[in-house]
């Protein structure tokens, strides 16, 4: 049996998991909890560094010895994102006996009195740093477990340029009662910071939208919208210059957009399909040349209860100051449109969505797409929708054609010079 045991936020252990590293043979951890622990002499000790050595040399005691007693130290609940989840894989669930303490999140949102329920968490720890980006550009209320490379200022550098209204609640050494420091900041003064380890956990709250109004029912983020598509009504627009509600439908299937990704909105208008993308999760970016079409967007993401960020400029020029995109769909760019298609197809990770209504540029843009390496394919999309006719009969309304083209990037392909 490995005993796997919670520490390090403040909580001691109970009496049976003492007695557990009282009588242990080998115990494994960090070095900051191997010294907290007040080990016996002469018990063996392997400092977490590299996991598979560490992996292996518990596999080597328990093979080797029957009466072998292992104990693993970790940070809080070593369950929720811990070594839990490797040792299982290698020993078998079976071979564990696992005793958690407060996971570091829980410890950090009741330093600050605010619930948890309703935060996203994601871990940065030996992962993809844009993913915990994208997120606490999407999401009010997110915390995200630090590690090597992906502390307070790495996090803060995208958040401090490409998100605004966010602050940064820094929890170091949750538990410790000398080290311990949390500390409310924003994105720019993280980012000024030298931060030692270690840093327990990063929260990322927008303060006008940290508490949920109504109780919850499941934990994590909201739900995921009961409808897409929206119809047009639904949103402030200037002359029915808005992206269709059928055209909308079909785009968003081809974007993809969920929790982690970012999605570009270009010649974003009413800014419907940036709206939407945020509903459904995605950290969402609305390029728009005109004043009002900027406010407009604004007000439309106020509406439903999303962030969005607006940049208020001209495609293809502004395009270079933007993060790299999961999925970019653009829906305007007149003479300009091969060269913003060139543009964004280059940079997106997965897919580029097109609208256009005229025939003439549809040639233009496949080989905008096909050149950067995307598979392209396409529609037209007409439909008429039920209209109301004197005598309490209905015709059928015509729409205006829309050409809707998408490329998608092949799975083993990766996007050059790409960054966070």
């Amino acid at each position: 049996m490995i005993a796997v045991l919670g520490a390090g936020t403040g909580v001691p252990l109970s009496a049976d998991a003492q007695e557990a590293l009282d009588r242990a043979t080998l115990v494994v951890g960090a070095l900051r909890h191997l010294e907290a622990a007040g080990l016996p002499e002469g018990v063996a000790r392997i400092v977490l560094g590299p996991l598979a050595p560490a992996l292996d040399a518990v596999a080597e005691q328990v093979a080797g010895d029957e009466a072998a007693r292992v104990v693993v130290l970790a940070s809080g609940d070593p369950g929720f994102f811990g070594i839990v989840r490797a040792l299982a894989e290698r020993f078998g669930s079976a071979a564990l006996d696992v005793r958690p303490s407060a996971p570091s999140v829980a410890v950090a949102f009741a330093r600050i009195g605010l619930p948890w329920d309703d935060a996203v968490v994601v871990s940065a720890h030996g992962r993809d740093l844009r993913t915990a980006v994208n997120v606490c550009r999407a999401h009010p209320k997110v915390a995200v477990l630090t590690g090597p490379g992906a502390g307070p200022a790495e996090l803060a550098a995208p958040l401090a340029y490409y998100a605004s209204g966010r602050t940064l609640v820094v929890a170091t050494a949750l538990g410790d009662p000398e080290r311990e420091r949390v500390e409310w900041m924003s994105p720019q003064e993280a980012l000024a910071r030298e931060w030692p380890d270690p840093v327990s956990v990063v929260l990322c709250l927008d303060e006008k939208r940290v508490l949920s109004p109504t109780s919850r029912t499941v934990a994590g983020p909201a739900a995921g919208p009961g409808q897409w598509a929206l119809d047009e009504g639904e949103f402030s627009h200037r002359d029915s210059m808005i992206t269709k509600f059928e055209v909308r439908a079909l785009a968003l299937a081809k974007l993809g957009p969920r929790l982690g990704d970012l999605v570009w909105d270009i010649g974003a208008g009413s800014g419907s399909v940036a709206v939407e993308c945020a509903r459904l999760g995605a950290a969402a970016v609305a390029v728009e040349k005109t004043a009002d079409g900027v406010e407009r967007i604004q007000a439309n993401a106020q509406a439903h209860g999303v962030y969005v960020r607006t940049v208020h400029g001209a495609a293809p020029t502004v395009l270079s100051d933007l993060l790299e995109p999961d999925a970019v769909f653009i829906g305007g760019g007149g003479r300009e449109l091969p060269a913003i298609v060139t543009a964004c197809a280059r940079r997106a990770r997965r897919s580029v969505v097109v609208a256009l209504a005229a025939l003439d540029r549809v040639p233009e843009v496949r080989a905008a797409l096909a050149g950067a390496g995307l598979v392209t394919d396409g529609v037209l999309l007409q439909s008429s929708r039920l209209a109301p006719l004197p005598g309490d009969v209905t015709r059928l309304a015509a729409t205006n054609p829309v050409f809707l083209l998408w490329g998608l990037r092949p799975a083993d392909h990766e996007v050059e010079g790409a960054h966070l």
